[in-house]
């Protein structure tokens, strides 16, 4: 697995703090990682970015990062506004392919969910997985409603014969819900892939050095850590 795409089932679901934790976990088994953000939005040219978040959280990552934005919007419709280039899915799997030679592995991080179009032609995520030929990561939030955009992305990359590792639910808090209980063993069901990790709630605010030592407490084997799905749901689920 050279290079993993993650996504989200939108925006603000925990994907850049648990791109940093996938990256921090694969440092800390003793993996070269670099972070491809695919376009970045609603960022001036002197302010940190998504890249630079994983960095700050994960250590020892090499960044890159194709396009910024000003605009807190879409990357095709906040490139168009701005008069700039969008990035297209070409461009993403060009980067991500050249990180590859250099790394062991490379996770590119896309900008909200799979579908949000990088240009006008309509080009996304799911293009730039596909020619890539690689699998995607879906960051899915805990909550009531996430087993209908879960379903939703799942059944978009099968429909394109891209594979789905698996599902990380961005945040869990310390007192879940009935609705978040329940969907402990829906999400699994609803995706067709394994759950792969639970970021609690409030991980990025921890410190550098705290997040990298707990990071791979909260991923499973398959994302170099050593979270345990079954032990989770037995703890967490009615």
């Amino acid at each position: 697995m050279p290079v993993l795409v993650i996504t989200g089932t939108g925006t603000e679901v925990g994907k850049t703090v648990t791109t940093a934790a996938v990256a921090a976990a694969a440092v800390a088994a003793g993996r070269s990682v670099a972070v491809l953000k695919a376009a970045q939005t609603g960022v001036r040219p002197d302010e940190r970015g998504d890249a630079d978040e994983v960095a700050r959280l994960a250590g020892a990552v090499t960044t890159a990062e194709l396009a910024r934005y000003p605009e807190p919007l879409a990357p095709a419709t906040a490139a168009r506004r701005a008069g700039m280039t969008p990035v297209r899915p070409q461009d993403v799997a060009d980067a991500a392919g050249k990180l590859a030679a250099e790394h062991d592995l490379v996770l590119v991080e896309g900008a909200g969910g799979l579908l949000v179009r990088f240009d006008e032609a309509g080009g996304t995520l799911a293009d730039a997985a596909q020619l890539l030929r690689a699998p995607v990561l879906v960051v899915a939030t805990a909550g009531l409603g996430t087993l209908n955009t879960t379903e939703l992305t799942a059944r978009e990359l099968r429909s394109r014969g891209v594979e789905l590792l698996g599902v990380v639910i961005g945040g869990w808090p310390d007192s879940p819900d009935l609705a978040m209980r329940c969907n402990i063993t829906d999400l699994p069901d609803v995706a067709g892939a394994p759950l792969l990790g639970a970021l609690p709630m409030g991980a990025g605010a921890l410190d550098p050095a705290d997040f990298r030592a707990a990071a791979p407490g909260w991923l499973a084997p398959r994302l170099n850590g050593t979270w345990d799905a079954e032990v989770f749901r037995g703890r967490e689920a009615f």
